[in-house]
């Protein structure tokens, strides 16, 4: 059973956690697409906090005797999918990185090769001209 401190305080940390979410998303600090996963937990929570039955059942469910373990326990299993999730979307970040860092490392090698390459056709012009001069050729 859940005693009403505890449905007090889940009740406050959801509604925190929606209001820092909307805050967040209007400065534009956080894209939708991840709020919604806050958001979801923290109505989850509401839930739990205006129906204490259903977290009553769902702990009977899993087997979990207290229904604030099953709560501190669902809520770390989230986490635990976010996490993971969140080590997927890194570790594509950084392959993405990679790509990209060494698609700038050959487009400034050809930018320096072409340079070196219009020098060394510019003194080759130049060498020509004073060539030219030199032999009375116009």
């Amino acid at each position: 059973m859940m005693t009403p401190m505890l449905r007090v305080m889940l009740v406050l940390v959801s509604f925190g956690t929606l209001f820092l979410m909307m805050r967040k998303i209007r400065q534009a600090k956080v894209q939708i697409e991840a709020a919604i996963y806050w958001v979801i937990v923290a109505l989850m929570l509401v839930v739990f906090s205006i129906f204490p039955k259903s977290a009553d059942f769902l702990a009977h469910l899993a087997g979990v005797y207290s229904t604030a373990n099953f709560l501190f326990l669902f809520v770390i299993f989230l986490l635990i999918i976010k996490v993971f999730y969140m080590t997927i979307h890194i570790s594509q970040l950084e392959t993405k990185l990679k790509d990209l860092v060494q698609r700038m490392a050959l487009d400034e090698k050809m930018r320096e090769d072409m340079e070196a390459g219009l020098e060394m056709t510019a003194a080759g012009d130049e060498n020509l001209s004073r060539g030219n001069k030199e032999c009375g050729v116009e």
